[in-house]
């Protein structure tokens, strides 16, 4: 049933969701990328509670003029609407007041939500609201998706990475250092005001799929997982992408395959769980990534003493350390050092004699800031550097042969 769901082979219904959700999925990834690296992160989350009342007005005025309240476009139109006020208010409370930015968004959006609730409470009790559904806004709701609205959720996803794409140098360039962003001529309050635009229209777009609570999930999880995968702008940007993308259609394919299992929830979770595998897998910043990276210091830390202990004839007691000294070869089971153990010991002591010079002397100030105890020498100094050093401490010339 899960393979048939992955293939786009379980239904028109299910197919239409499971793209509308992948083209969702990598919108918000993109987007979120950028409001996340501003450090914005809050301000999706009043724009997507911001959204509520604009569904349930826009429900109200579409019934009143005689036409279907339930109209996709209409609804979403009223949520972006309603969302851009509530984006507006937070700008203004932030700049025109001593309210922190915090502060303005906790304000804004537990208003803006409370007002929603009010609203649909009201349509509940119209004659015809009371079968609305606008609930399903508050968590997503798939079921009965028609053709005209994967299409309008699908292209509105697409437009809004598109956007991203053409924007992206600046963004990325105000998020970094907006002062520097100003300096070049950029106008920061503007680029601001886009990311923030995109970031209302993947809101709207996915209020239908994922619902406004949980919207905020899918701009902020992906780019925080695709951060643990490398340093640079575009690759984030694009892994950001990539698991969005990825959570969408698994969550679709699974809520499938499962009817009585919402969508949006079910796409929140398979985001989480990408994260977590991040969390824990990732080559370069995963915890098993800096748990092996740990243990390895450790290692290279405990041969290091070793080493200096044989230099000066002092037996090992570390069980640990002179396991390691046996398995590369540097001592015996006795704990006495091997003929390359030796070599490696009389270099070991005589390095750490040349750190101590280094650290010492007012001419190897950068040179000294490199000293950790495990780096070698010669990866810090030139070969006429460490002669000098080996003069001032008396130490025979090596002979190159």
């Amino acid at each position: 049933m899960l393979a048939d769901a992955l293939s786009l082979q379980l239904g028109y219904n299910a197919t239409l969701v499971a793209i509308g959700a992948t083209l969702l999925g990598l919108s918000a990834g993109v987007t979120g990328t950028f409001l996340f690296l501003r450090k914005r992160a809050l301000v999706s989350d009043a724009i997507s509670h911001a959204t509520l009342p604009g569904v349930g007005l826009a429900f109200i005025v579409m019934v009143a003029l005689g036409g279907d309240g339930r109209n996709l476009a209409g609804l979403l139109a009223g949520s972006a609407l309603s969302a851009w006020i509530g984006l507006l208010c937070v700008q203004w409370l932030t700049r025109r007041t001593r309210l922190a930015e915090d502060a303005a968004i906790g304000a804004v959006l537990s208003v803006f939500f409370g007002f929603g609730i009010v609203i649909l409470t009201v349509i509940q009790t119209m004659s015809s609201g009371r079968q609305a559904g606008l609930e399903g806004f508050l968590l997503g709701s798939t079921a009965g998706m028609l053709y005209a609205d994967a299409v309008l959720i699908a292209v509105g996803g697409a437009l809004t990475l598109l956007l991203v794409l053409l924007l992206r140098r600046p963004m990325t360039l105000v998020a970094f250092d907006p002062e520097f962003a100003a300096a070049t001529g950029v106008n920061t309050s503007r680029i601001d005001l886009a990311m923030m635009g995109l970031v209302l229209a993947v809101t709207v777009v996915g209020l239908k799929i994922v619902g406004l609570i949980l919207i905020v999930a899918l701009l902020i999880i992906p780019p925080v997982t695709a951060r643990f995968w490398t340093d640079r702008t575009d690759r984030v940007v694009a892994i950001a992408g990539l698991f969005g993308g990825l959570s969408g259609y698994l969550g679709a394919a699974i809520s499938a395959t499962a009817p009585a299992l919402p969508t949006g929830p079910i796409i929140v979770l398979v985001a989480f769980a990408l994260f977590a595998t991040s969390l824990l897998f990732a080559p370069g910043r995963g915890v098993l990534a800096e748990v092996l990276r740990y243990l390895a210091f450790q290692r290279r830390v405990h041969v290091r003493q070793g080493l200096l202990a044989l230099a000066q004839g002092q037996p090992i007691y570390e069980r640990f350390t002179l396991r390691l000294l046996r398995q590369a070869g540097l001592a015996r089971a006795d704990g006495v050092a091997t003929e390359t153990g030796r070599a490696r010991a009389a270099k070991a002591l005589r390095d750490e004699t040349r750190w101590g010079i280094v650290r010492q002397s007012e001419g190897f100030e950068a040179e000294a800031a490199f000293y950790d105890g495990l780096t070698e020498i010669e990866a810090v100094l030139t070969p006429d550097q460490i002669a000098e050093v080996d003069a001032a401490i008396g130490a025979p010339r090596e002979v190159t042969p």
